[in-house]
């Protein structure tokens, strides 16, 4: 009998090769490769074509039942969610540990309990005397939730067989689970691809929605192999510092919604607390107009939400190499954005240290804080704040032209609901918007020269 050859697979593209190397061919990640249990009941001899059941096609303009969504009782998770759970879907929550999961699927879980919904919870990273301890700081002791501490994939399909299929069904952990038709320890890429196999497959043949916890590497993508987060409907990232008492949910992939929502969550003494109104969070602590300081009002899918960027320029002596750090901005932006401002609008940013920093340790992603940014670094290099009723937005090209970005509407108005006045946009950008002051910017160079100015 010929021996079995050892098979590798990549945890970040899930690639497969037959030796171990360093670093994956593919992606170009280095020491994602593992050993991969081997196929017992496959083989390339076998023929497919025959011994099958018979799929039954049907058309298109088939009528269908329209989704039924269940609400998890908390608006901030149901606008992430696209509207809430869906019955049959699988959803995969990835986050840093301690940053919250745990605690806001197990106030999602009670809500629903409370509210009739069967709501079964398997935890296995921690043990039963843990979650209750948890559960009674959060006050949520009396909800009829169904616990069980467990890791075997086979225990626990073969408990929920003999019970009415749940609602909801939280696995906390994907690492932690262990299927027996699989060799290996869990948390390895074959474990957690059968584990997550089989019960996303007993999701879908219930029509129960099931939300897998999985960890997060050290760059802030989830574990595993990113095969996991094709089996899944959607993906979701909690983020957010655990110096900070925000928190964000934040969809990176729904078959049933936008991926474009948040959800803002506080964490609070008695748990996470949602959060109406971001913009007055981020904002919280700008009683006076500093140098450096600009507000953008970001877009997060339909929702505008108003944050703060601060920059510190520091002069260096001759000779000195300068530095450049970013916090919650694309550093390779910065770099862009400093190129223009020295060749277009004749600043000199070479002989001096620069930080940028988006407060509250929010995460910037949206290309119209081009010119809140700039307005910033403008403001600290000269050492002249800015009016601290204005607002800035605008995408900046390589030839510092100031071009027009989505939503400026309601941008202008959430501003302006907060008591902001003024308002730096595009030219096409212009609205009407009561109460607000505009001020186009059809070039950076128009900008600077405003901000230096003083006009």
């Amino acid at each position: 009998m010929a021996k079995p050859k050892r098979r590798y697979a990549c945890a970040a593209c899930g690639s497969v090769t037959h030796r171990w190397q360093g670093q994956c061919a593919d992606c170009g990640e280095w020491n994602t490769l593992s050993e991969e249990a081997q196929e017992t009941t496959f083989s390339a001899k076998h023929d497919l074509s025959t011994g099958g059941r018979t799929l039954v096609f049907e058309p298109l303009d088939k009528p269908s039942v329209p989704l039924q969504r269940r609400s998890t009782g908390m608006a901030e998770f149901d606008r992430a969610l696209g509207g809430g759970l869906v019955p049959g879907s699988a959803v995969l929550m990835g986050g840093d540990p301690g940053i919250g999961k745990s605690t806001l699927l197990l106030q999602a879980a009670a809500l629903i309990a409370k509210a009739g919904g069967a709501v079964v919870y398997i935890s296995g990273e921690e043990a039963a005397g843990q979650v209750r301890l948890r559960a009674d700081r959060l006050g949520l002791a009396g909800a009829p939730i169904r616990f069980a501490a467990a890791t075997s994939v086979r225990d626990i399909l073969t408990s929920l067989a003999r019970m009415e299929p749940p609602a909801l069904l939280v696995i906390d952990s994907i690492q932690t689970m262990h299927s027996d038709m699989i060799e290996g320890a869990p948390g390895t890429v074959s474990q957690v691809r059968a584990s997550a196999f089989e019960l996303i497959r007993y999701a879908k043949e219930n029509d129960v929605a099931l939300v897998l916890v999985g960890h997060v590497t050290k760059d802030g993508s989830i574990a595993g192999p990113r095969v996991l987060e094709h089996m899944v409907d959607v993906v979701m990232s909690f983020e957010g510092e655990r110096s900070h008492q925000y928190r964000i949910l934040r969809g990176l992939k729904n078959r049933f919604g936008s991926v474009d929502e948040i959800g803002v969550f506080a964490m609070e003494g008695q748990g996470l607390e949602e959060v109406g109104n971001p913009s007055a969070l981020f904002l919280s602590g700008r009683e006076e107009a500093v140098t450096g300081s600009a507000v953008f009002p970001a877009m997060e899918g339909t929702r505008p939400v108003l944050v703060e960027i601060q920059a510190l320029i520091v002069k260096l002596a001759s000779g000195a190499t300068p530095r450049r750090a970013v916090v919650g901005w694309d550093s390779g932006r910065l770099a862009m954005l400093l190129a223009v401002l020295e060749a277009r609008c004749g600043l000199n940013f070479s002989s001096a240290e620069v930080y940028l920093n988006v407060a509250s340790g929010y995460r910037l992603t949206d290309p119209a804080a081009d010119i809140a940014v700039a307005a910033a670094l403008v403001s600290a290099l000269a050492d002249k704040p800015l009016p601290s009723g204005a607002v800035w937005f605008g995408e900046v090209s390589l030839a510092g032209e100031v071009r027009p970005v989505a939503h400026a509407g309601l941008r202008l108005r959430e501003a302006a609901k907060l008591g902001f006045t003024e308002a730096v946009v595009p030219p096409e950008n212009g609205q009407s918007v009561p109460g607000m002051r505009q001020h186009a910017a059809p070039y950076l160079s128009k900008l600077v020269d405003r901000i230096l100015g003083g006009d």
